[in-house]
């Protein structure tokens, strides 16, 4: 079988995007336990992140939270006739998040975010699945400062600059199917901006729209390629988008009791159409059509939607949990190892305890489960998948643990 081998930078670019395409929307206590439904109802220093207008309609107080995720990925499962078959390796990532928003200065506020939104680890050993993903790692880290201005009573605007700062590790191994291997490492700081807008008709309805932009990731780094025992390095460059999302938001709250909110999102993943790579030295011309062909990705815009419940219990106790349906941006054609993706329904729930007047606390978890597909004979391009087969497991299970202050 002809093993049709990728670039490095190639996997690094489709690894930001799975950062993108299995995002990590929950950056909270709270968004975690509502599934990411908490743009429209906003209630502590995590507005900074999710939606800064609603900074302008909170107490006159300083708000401090901070929170810490466990993320459990469970192993993915190719299914083919053997040799092909194989499964990844179970991951373990911590997700630490930071929110703060100021007292308010006449009608102006202003807060600051660190979130880490997105980032995966994959490991295959498996030996066909191994070739393009032995393993890559993305880290990426987000801050996020923002200011808002009250207009009215019921009417709120905010803005803020997203700076993002990447880093990706990625190895393949084609051992001895392809005497081909591949290293990499590489990062970028790159710079976008969000808006938000709060419309409160009434005072138990709130009304949210929030757009964060696509940001260029204009990676660079050092590629090692191999064949055989002969390598030789090169300063690489490539420019993929992360894309921008527009969420339109609805809340009702009933007896400062119970409030139900309703979230649309849509991500506009068809700005990721193709990769394109520059290397400061030619490669040999047998090796052009190996590490330096453009590769198609054509990803599609997705729609992901999600409800969310708040209980405010007399207790000192506030009960959440969420739904949400997600759908993958990922075509089969040109799926692969490094982001065997699929469309996912998100399960949430969690709590928080107010200990003192200042002082709560809590415990949230989100079960991301991922649908189990069939991939026919001749629909990818990646040379393993064309021969057909299933792709079963995968998934998330996120575990936040929050702490929040305000005086």
């Amino acid at each position: 079988m002809e093993i049709r081998l990728i670039t490095v930078l190639s996997i690094v670019a489709s690894s930001m995007l799975v950062a993108g395409g299995y995002k990590i929307p929950e950056q909270s206590l709270n968004s975690n336990a509502l599934g990411a439904a908490y743009v429209a109802h906003t209630s502590g220093a995590d507005s900074a992140y999710f939606n800064p207008a609603n900074m302008s309609f909170m107490e006159d107080k300083q708000y401090f939270t901070a929170g810490l995720t466990l993320a459990h990925l469970p192993s993915i499962t190719y299914t083919l006739a053997s040799p092909y078959s194989g499964e990844s390796e179970v991951e373990n990532i911590f997700i630490p998040n930071f929110h703060y928003v100021s007292k308010a200065i006449n009608n102006l506020r202003w807060g600051i975010s660190v979130t880490a939104p997105a980032g995966l680890t994959k490991r295959w050993e498996t030996p066909y699945q191994k070739m393009y993903a032995q393993e890559f790692t993305l880290k990426n880290v987000e801050l996020n400062p923002v200011l808002s201005y009250r207009i009215n009573d019921a009417l709120s605007i905010a803005g803020g600059l997203r700076v993002v700062y990447s880093e990706g590790v990625v190895y393949s191994d084609g051992g001895t199917i392809a005497p081909v291997k591949r290293e990499m490492e590489g990062d970028s700081f790159n710079f976008g901006y969000n808006l938000a807008m709060t419309y409160k008709p009434t005072e138990d309805i709130n009304l949210a729209v929030t757009y964060r932009s696509n940001i260029d990731l204009e990676e660079e780094g050092e590629a090692n390629l191999f064949v055989g025992e002969v390598g030789q390095q090169y300063g690489t460059s490539v420019t993929v988008p992360l894309p921008a999302a527009l969420n339109i938001s609805v809340s009702k709250t009933w007896e400062d009791k119970f409030t139900l909110e309703f979230n649309y999102e849509r991500t506009y993943w068809s700005s990721y159409e193709t990769l394109d790579f520059h290397y400061d030295t030619a490669i040999p011309l047998p090796l052009q059509p190996l590490f330096d062909a453009p590769l198609a990705r054509d990803w599609e815009d997705t729609n992901t939607f999600r409800v969310g419940a708040t209980v405010a219990m007399d207790n000192k106790i506030t009960m959440m949990m969420g739904f949400a349906i997600d759908e993958t941006p990922v075509p089969q054609r040109t799926i692969g190892f490094e982001l065997p993706d699929s469309d996912a329904t998100i399960f949430s729930m969690g709590f928080s305890y107010q200990q003192t007047p200042n002082l709560s606390w809590g415990v949230s978890f989100v079960v991301d489960s991922k649908e189990s597909q069939t991939v026919p004979k001749g629909v990818a391009e990646n040379q393993v998948l064309a021969n057909g087969g299933s792709l079963s497991g995968g998934g998330a299970y996120l575990t936040t643990i929050g702490l929040s202050y305000e005086y």
